[in-house]
Order: C-alpha cells, then sequence, then structure tokens
C-alpha cells in the first residue's frame, strides 16, 4: 500500500479514521523554517468536521501535536512528526455494514484486495486520512510563503449552482465568511440551501472547487516526465471523492480554436513577461509560466446516505439492502478545499526544491 507522495518533500500519511491517531512524516523539509503548531492548527481547523450544519456533526477538535523536526522553534532538517489523536468515534455505527459493502465506497474493492478489512468508518479509505494531507501541506504553505507563493481554495459549484463573482483581491477574505467556503457570496447563500436541503432528505451533493496558486516562478515542472501539471493532476485525483481534475480551461479546450486559448505573452512596465490570458492555467509544456496555476477537481456526493440502498451481503452470498447509518457531510466540498490546498501546496514545495528555487538542506542557503 502506497502511503507517502513526493521526490524531495515527502509527506507520509498514516492512521484511520477510527483507531487511536492519524497524522504525517514530512520528510525533506530543509532547516531553518520556523514552525509551530499554530501554524498546521490553522490549517487543520478549516478541514475538521462540526464546525456548521453543513458537515458531519462528529465533534472532533483535531488538536495537532508535533513529535519532532522542530528545534528551537525551527526546522532542524530532520523528519517532522505530526499527531492528532481521536477522540470521537462511535464504531459501532459500522458493526452492521462488517460483510454489506456500501455502494459508491471503496469496502467491497478493499476486501477483495485485502481481505482484512478495517471496516469502522471506512479506515485507512476514510476521508478523514486527510488530516495527513493537511499536517503535509500546512508545512509546505508555509515554505512557500518564505518565497512569495500563497494557496488559496475555494469553492466554486454545489449541483447546478455556480459562483460568478469571484474578486481574487477579496476571495480569502469571502471564503471566511461563509461555511460553503465560497468567494461569491450571494451565490454560497443558494449553496447552502441546497446542501441542507440534500441533507433533510437524508441524501448529499457534489460540486466543484477550484484552487490558485499565486506567485510561482517560472520552471517548475519537467518537459515529458514529471511535468507539474501531471503531478498536481495525480495527488488531487488522489484525494477521496474527486473523480475529475482540470489545469486552465481544462475540458473546454476541445470546443475551442487556439486562436482563442493561446495565450499571447508581452512585457509589462517591469519588463516582466505576462501572457495577455490565462486559459492554460499557468502551466505550459509541463512546466509553470509564472502565471496563476489554476486547477479545478470535481468532487462527488457523499456516498454515504441515509436512503435504503442495494448491495451484497458476502459472508451470506446474497443481494441485500443497506440503510447507513452515522454521522456524514452532506457536501464534502467545504472541508476539501482545505485538502486540495494542501495537496497543491505539497507539490509546489516538491517542485521548488526539485528546481533549485528552495535549497534542500538550509532555507538560509
Amino acid at each position: 500500500m502506497t502511503n507517502t507522495t513526493g521526490k524531495m518533500f515527502k509527506v507520509t500519511s498514516f492512521g484511520t479514521s477510527h483507531g487511536k491517531a492519524l497524522g504525517a512524516v514530512i520528510d525533506g523539509c530543509p532547516a531553518n523554517l520556523e514552525l509551530n503548531e499554530e501554524d498546521i492548527q490553522k490549517e487543520l481547523d478549516k478541514r475538521k468536521p462540526g464546525t456548521s450544519a453543513l458537515t458531519t456533526s462528529r465533534k472532533e477538535k483535531d488538536r495537532v501535536e508535533i513529535l519532532s523536526g522542530v528545534f528551537e522553534g525551527k526546522t532542524d532538517g530532520t523528519p517532522i512528526c505530526g499527531i492528532v489523536y481521536n477522540t470521537n468515534q462511535k464504531s459501532k455505527d459500522y458493526s452492521e455494514i462488517k460483510n454489506t459493502p456500501r455502494p459508491g465506497h471503496g469496502d467491497y474493492c478493499w476486501i477483495e484486495k485485502y481481505e482484512n478489512y478495517n471496516y469502522n468508518g471506512g479506515g485507512r479509505g476514510s476521508g478523514r486520512v486527510t488530516i495527513g494531507h493537511v499536517i503535509g501541506g500546512a508545512i509546505a504553505k508555509k515554505l512557500l510563503t518564505e518565497y512569495g507563493i500563497k494557496v488559496i481554495s475555494h469553492v466554486v459549484q454545489i449541483g447546478d449552482i455556480m459562483a460568478h463573482s469571484t474578486d481574487i483581491t477579496k476571495l480569502e477574505e469571502n471564503i471566511n465568511k461563509n461555511p460553503v467556503r465560497c468567494g461569491d457570496l450571494e451565490a454560497a447563500k443558494a449553496m447552502e440551501e441546497l446542501i441542507l436541503s440534500k441533507k433533510q432528505e437524508g441524501d448529499s451533493i457534489g460540486g466543484i472547487v477550484e484552487t490558485i496558486a499565486i506567485g510561482v516562478p517560472a520552471g517548475l515542472g519537467e518537459p515529458v516526465f514529471g511535468k507539474l501539471d501531471a503531478d498536481l493532476a495525480k495527488i488531487l485525483m488522489g484525494i477521496g471523492s474527486v473523480k475529475g481534475v482540470e489545469i486552465g480551461f481544462g475540458f473546454d479546450v476541445a470546443t475551442s480554436s487556439a486562436s482563442e486559448i493561446n495565450d499571447e505573452f508581452y512585457y509589462d512596465d517591469n519588463n516582466e513577461v505576462e501572457t495577455k490570458t490565462n486559459s492554460s492555467g499557468g502551466i505550459l509544456g509541463g512546466m509553470s509560466n509564472s502565471m496563476p496555476i489554476i486547477s479545478r477537481i470535481a468532487v462527488k456526493p457523499t456516498p454515504s446516505i441515509s436512503k435504503i440502498q442495494d448491495t451484497i451481503n458476502m459472508k451470506k452470498h446474497e443481494n441485500t439492502t443497506i440503510e447507513i447509518k452515522g454521522r456524514h457531510d452532506p457536501c464534502i466540498c467545504p472541508r476539501i478545499t482545505a485538502v486540495a490546498e494542501s495537496a497543491t501546496a505539497i507539490v509546489l514545495t516538491d517542485h521548488m526544491i526539485q528546481s533549485g528555487f528552495i535549497h534542500p538542506n538550509n532555507i538560509n542557503k
């Protein structure tokens, strides 16, 4: 089972939804980055459960503890281990589904592949394991900030409701004003109503999350294997419930002509190279071109719903039905924004080190 991502900045995730704890080990973070638990906590707070009516009612403080890798307030170049202890598990909610795989979940695949499957909360396959993503991403974001790079994720669509006015200068301010984490405050109200209506029906709804990375220098990524957009697509697609990834115009390029979407170059007033448009989403030929890197992920509805669904009983080898109990999000999108930010930051940090923009041993060099 693969639990590590990255070449030089590596994040290894560990733990299960209903186990003792979850966390991550980050290897390859250079020394002398100022880092404390609050740097990580503020990112974890974006994805923790029980923060609004739009999320699962499971109450977890998700307080992080740094076990290693920091000395006198700074990273020392050794592996950083961050851990979060589970405190509000209700494993009995899952005992009835031990032999009946839930539709839309990976239960059946886990049983077929590993046989010994921790079905409590989905075990290692639970969305709760993204705590490891966020711990690694928080450190990556702190490191990127040192080099003038900012990463922001926001919800741009829930069901058929789309955000329209998303002023980049007010984006971060606006997404903190509503539980949907949408930059369009009017659309956010309609999105919230839709999510709550699905919750009332015992159902769930999907959506689209966009991530923007600003301040990325030109030259990250490789032209053949190791393309920056390929690595971003891989880590974003690896987030649970993500079923599609776009960079820039994405699938809209299929219905466009080159004259419409080619990003034309020019020198700005500071003699810096810019492009008139950003159809490519900040990546050309597998490499960053210094424009904002824009990606979008399609997030499916939470598969755990209270409606009765058809399934099988693998022990009795017969068809049956299932009614899923427990505490689940009626929409994953608001909480997945923190994970998308983290995943993007991890890849950008890895490539910043690979390309020589960040010294692998010491940020002061």
